[in-house]
């Protein structure tokens, strides 16, 4: 998914024409869009305001189409656009606008997970008795996780996302929670060791 951007865009959009528009197209689940407008479509003109961009909701094919100048707020405003899709609620999204926040999607069908009863099962190991498996990947690694239909989100610092992400594949390869969970306490360890200089 690159930024595209052409003279014949920006003639559409209705903005100065004198510098080029960028342009992205994300596909986001349909029971998402309704999160992303908000209340009152309080969520969609926030992010608007933040990027200095237009918003274009296609609510039937679920085609969000987002247009604007700075290419970099363009790129940050796709992120969150992205974890909005994926589960995590507006207000948790908005990390991504920090510059060392990043959001990591793991695709389970990657992962040969190809039918929903394997996918139920390892949604289920990823989240855990009440939600105890996910919160406590989330404690050791300082990060965020998603779990919605056939993905797993991780928003979180760049350096924390990748230890969570491992962490998500080794269950999806089956490893123990407790292995898990312990491989995630000695990766915080040496983190925390490597910060004092030992």
């Amino acid at each position: 998914m690159t930024a595209k951007k052409t003279k014949k865009q920006a003639e559409e959009t209705p903005m100065d024409f004198d510098e080029d528009v960028y342009l992205y197209t994300v596909k986001i689940p349909k029971d998402r869009i309704a999160v992303l407008i908000g209340v009152n479509g309080k969520e969609k003109k926030e992010l608007e305001d933040y990027s200095s961009a237009k918003i274009d909701i296609d609510s039937k094919e679920g085609d969000v189409t987002i247009s604007g100048k700075d290419a970099i707020k363009l790129y940050t405003l796709k992120e969150v656009i992205k974890a909005i899709a994926r589960g995590f609620n507006p207000e948790l999204a908005l990390l991504l606008l920090r510059p060392d926040y990043m959001l990591e999607i793991i695709n389970l069908k990657d992962y040969g997970m190809d039918n929903k009863n394997k996918i139920l099962r390892v949604k289920a190991r990823i989240i855990g008795t009440k939600g105890k498996a996910r919160r406590t990947m989330e404690e050791l690694t300082g990060t965020l996780i998603s779990v919605y239909g056939k993905t797993v989100g991780i928003l979180g610092e760049c350096t924390e996302v990748p230890n969570a992400r491992r962490a998500i594949e080794l269950l999806i390869q089956g490893s123990m929670h407790s292995t898990v969970f312990k491989w995630l306490e000695n990766q915080r360890r040496k983190s925390r060791a490597d910060e004092k200089g030992f």
